[in-house]
């Protein structure tokens, strides 16, 4: 039974990234983290990457080795749940983003706030130096937001490949989400597109280049965290921050230095916030009771 239990809260955790990474702005990598699962699932794609590049040179002693470390069932149940979440939320999510833009945004700036309040919990010595890094990561980030985005996306199968690649590098980051990523280079509408209209070979080659960017940026990804563990945290946190303004429900100011002001629909958009953060601390504790007994450095 508690094996069920864990892959039952495996798979739910895949829905919930799979669900926040269509839309712009939210990270599955974020949902990983409050869920406390992150340093496990970078360690599982770590392991799969390093399995891939030894086949490639020819240890097969090295692929073996590599395989045989990947947390096979939790990858395959968080994988698995993202993947039924982007198919079956990919036209809901487009059509919500346009009848309830509000209510939307609100319940995910909801999440991603919460989400920083449990990104600070987890900071294992947090000193004023990880403090002073998460607000200067915040206002970059904040600012290269305000820069905007291209217009139209190609449909070649070279910029499906780069897509895919630069997508999952921001999939895996709290704070940065890959829709996120898609819409500041024009892809987002056309890459929606194509999952909306089962586009299989565009779909593929999409999916291609995100295994090749995924198995690359994992590798950096895990070696940062095991030597700056806290400080790689700041910095997510800041990412975090800076990701809040495309979230802002009344983007008048997105464009520009501000912020627009809080107009239509404020009570509603109000009330989902507080259920996204409600909800994202939830989704923590669930996280802390999974997660303790394999990782006690970890203080959330």
């Amino acid at each position: 039974m508690p094996l069920v239990i864990s892959g039952a809260k495996s798979f739910i955790v895949g829905l919930l990234m799979g669900s926040a990474d269509v839309v712009p702005g939210v990270s599955g990598g974020t949902i990983a983290l409050v869920a406390g699962v992150y340093e496990r699932l970078i360690a599982s794609i770590r392991s799969g990457s390093s399995a891939l590049g030894s086949l490639v040179k020819g240890d097969f002693a090295g692929f073996s080795r590599h395989l045989r470390q990947v947390d096979w069932a939790f990858l395959i149940l968080i994988l698995a749940g993202i993947v039924t979440a982007v198919l079956s939320l990919a036209h809901f999510i487009e059509v919500q983003l346009v009848e309830q833009p509000f209510i939307l945004s609100g319940a995910f700036f909801g999440l991603v706030l919460g989400s920083v309040l449990v990104g600070v919990r987890m900071l294992r010595a947090p000193s004023s130096a990880h403090f002073l890094i998460a607000t200067l990561v915040g206002f970059a980030f904040f600012a290269l937001l305000g820069i905007g985005s291209s217009a139209v996306g190609s449909t070649t199968s070279l910029a499906f490949f780069g897509a895919g690649a630069l997508a999952i590098c921001a999939m895996i980051l709290p704070g940065i989400s890959g829709s996120l990523i898609l819409l500041m280079i024009g892809m987002y509408q056309t890459v929606l597109g194509a999952v909306n209209d089962r586009e299989l070979g565009l779909i593929a080659v999409f999916v291609i280049g995100a295994i090749v960017g995924l198995a690359f940026f994992s590798q950096i990804l895990h070696y940062a965290l095991r030597r700056w563990h806290d400080l790689v945290l700041a910095g997510l946190i800041g990412l975090m921050i800076g990701s809040l303004r495309i979230l802002w429900p009344w983007p008048d100011g997105v464009d520009g230095p501000l912020l627009g002001a809080p107009g239509s629909d404020l009570t509603a958009t109000l009330l989902a916030g507080v259920i996204g953060f409600v909800a994202v601390l939830a989704i923590a504790r669930l996280g802390i009771v999974e997660e303790q007994p394999e990782n006690r450095e970890m203080k959330v």
